[in-house]
């Protein structure tokens, strides 16, 4: 397995914002492949429930079945019964094109959604799943607290494989955890795969004082190569997944990640101390996932609307007049932040558990200024 995945979320979208372009996805997948990049990341409810679908037309149909590997993922936030689970992943199967998967994962365990996967007897599912050749390995991606990690664990060795969000931002931040997180699983022994290295983003493109602390640093790496060297430096971590959207990203994570070179102390020890810089410009420590607008009564974009929010504070006035644009051409399609009607619905279906009715209220009352 290559130290670099290819996150299949971010793959570049039409012009309505929420189709995947198909066409202009081919080159990027192409491009990785070329270079021996195949592990392909993506879950049931990715992109509406089209992300399959591109896979396979983008990958299974045009690759032999051993020139990549697939994980793809039950959506236990979706999971009320144990007679949801077979028919969800036969589905699966149909919409990837393929007849097994390489690795197939709970998705998103960690407090409610683990008592619905214990409910539903989902670990007894996924252990069905590879006993019967349907998925070479098992795991689970996981968003909660390192102790409830250690309980997932303890409970169920069965578990190959844990991916978790993981980068320098979150390293040691209060809610996320990562690096306890992190040490449950090696205590446990399991390989660990990556998402969100580069934070849905964030650690792209970083504030003035943080760019100038990597350049002095190398000045030839990118913000991002830094987030991502970073995540495949830790130990037990084996794959760490980059969702890429251009073929400039593809190119850059390949510059780098061809020929590995793992951090060293002191460029993790800078990188902790970019960390902090960043955290104190972030507003609000959302990665663009996407998981709480499909139910949103009131049409809001909540990501979109938090990613102008973040970029106008972290960046203060520069390219101000273009966020603003992008806002106001926001709010001609979709709700207001200021429309929520506290349903909750969002909050419950998000894997950073962030209380996103009080950052809607808070991004709005700024924005709506402008």
């Amino acid at each position: 397995m290559k130290k670099l995945g290819f996150g299949l979320l971010r793959l570049p979208k039409k012009a309505d914002g929420k189709t995947i372009d198909l066409e202009a996805s081919i080159p990027l997948i192409d491009l990785a492949m070329s270079h021996g990049v195949n592990y392909f990341d993506t879950a049931y409810i990715y992109n509406e429930g089209t992300n399959e679908l591109i896979f396979r037309e983008a990958v299974a149909k045009r690759y032999p079945r051993d020139a990549y590997t697939i994980t793809d993922k039950m959506p236990m936030m979706n999971i009320e019964s144990e007679d949801q689970l077979e028919p969800i992943f036969q589905d699966s199967l149909k919409k990837c094109g393929v007849d097994f998967f390489d690795y197939y994962w709970l998705h998103a365990i960690g407090g409610p959604n683990y008592i619905r996967a214990k409910k539903s007897n989902a670990f007894e599912h996924l252990k069905g799943v590879k006993e019967r050749g349907l998925a070479k390995h098992i795991g689970m991606s996981y968003h909660g607290t390192p102790e409830l990690l250690d309980q997932v664990l303890t409970e169920h060795p069965e578990v190959e494989f844990v991916q978790i969000q993981l980068n320098y931002l979150d390293w040691l931040d209060k809610m996320v955890q990562a690096k306890g997180c992190h040490d449950v699983i090696v205590k446990h022994g399991k390989p660990i795969i990556v998402m969100e290295p580069v934070k849905g983003g964030t650690l792209a493109e970083v504030p003035p004082e943080v760019e100038a602390k990597m350049r002095a640093m190398d000045p030839k790496m990118s913000p991002a190569s830094w987030a991502i060297r970073f995540a495949a430096s830790q130990e037990n971590v084996v794959c760490v997944l980059s969702g890429m959207t251009t073929l400039a990203q593809v190119e850059d994570n390949l510059s780098y990640m061809d020929d590995f070179v793992p951090l060293t102390e002191e460029e993790q020890k800078v990188l902790l101390e970019c960390g902090d810089i960043i955290r104190s410009n972030v507003k609000v420590p959302c990665t663009g996932c996407r998981y709480c607008v499909d139910d949103c009564p009131m049409n809001i974009c909540i990501p979109d609307y938090f990613a102008v929010y973040n970029t106008m504070m972290r960046f203060n006035s520069r390219n101000r007049a273009d966020v603003t644009n992008y806002y106001k051409n926001l709010v001609q399609m979709y709700g207001r932040p200021t429309d929520c009607v506290r349903c909750g619905m969002c909050e419950s279906r998000c894997p950073q558990g962030l209380p996103i009715r009080d950052y809607l209220e808070e991004a709005g009352a700024f924005l709506d200024k402008f």
